[in-house]
């Protein structure tokens, strides 16, 4: 089951932002800051943000590569290694 991320209003941001910052860098979860009760952004540890940023990259990368291979335009796992094995001779 997914857990339910907290949820923390502007106003409580305002009065105890050091409090707010502690929390999200401890609990390395995501905290939904409302306003007017919507929620209007989401707060995230430095940390947390970096690793999902490279994470979306390597899907990004995977998408690019799986749409590549429809269109014909990949390379085989032969053609690649062989490849490696020049660049790693000291071949180019």
């Amino acid at each position: 089951m997914a857990r339910v991320p907290e949820i923390v209003p502007i106003t409580d941001l305002r009065q105890d932002s050091s409090a707010v910052l502690k929390r999200v860098r401890s609990s390395r979860e995501p905290i939904i800051i409302t306003q007017r009760g919507r929620a209007a952004a989401v707060l995230l540890s430095v940390e947390e943000y970096e690793r999902t940023e490279n994470e979306r990259q390597v899907l990004l990368l995977l998408a690019r590569g799986e749409k590549e291979i429809a269109q014909g335009k990949g390379h085989t796992l032969d053609d690649v290694l062989a490849e490696a094995d020049r660049l790693l001779a000291g071949r180019n």
